[in-house]
């Protein structure tokens, strides 16, 4: 799943603000927001990955995963590279 379709499936845009379901247009039923806020971070970590960037876990609490992410700068470049061609591909 790609970030875009990750963001957009969550119904919680930036900073968790509550949006419009898109649940309508796509023809199934909103999806729980824990579930679609789990792949829109899944999503985000394998952007990162892919990049060139370490996802190490860090512990986990419950369900509450505490992860750490880190790179040179030029990943760091790749990844916001990555991001916003996911974004730019979303509005296509």
């Amino acid at each position: 799943m790609s970030y875009q379709a990750a963001y957009t499936e969550s119904s919680h845009l930036a900073y968790d603000r509550d949006e419009a379901a898109p649940a309508a247009a796509s023809g199934g039923a909103a999806r729980p927001r824990q579930a679609a806020s789990a792949d829109r971070a899944d999503a985000l970590l394998a952007l990162a990955r892919e990049a060139g960037m370490l996802v190490t876990l860090d512990g986990q609490i419950g369900r509450e995963r505490y992860q750490s992410v880190a790179g040179s700068l030029a990943s760091l470049m790749r990844f916001a590279n990555a991001l916003e061609q996911s974004l730019l591909d979303g509005d296509r």
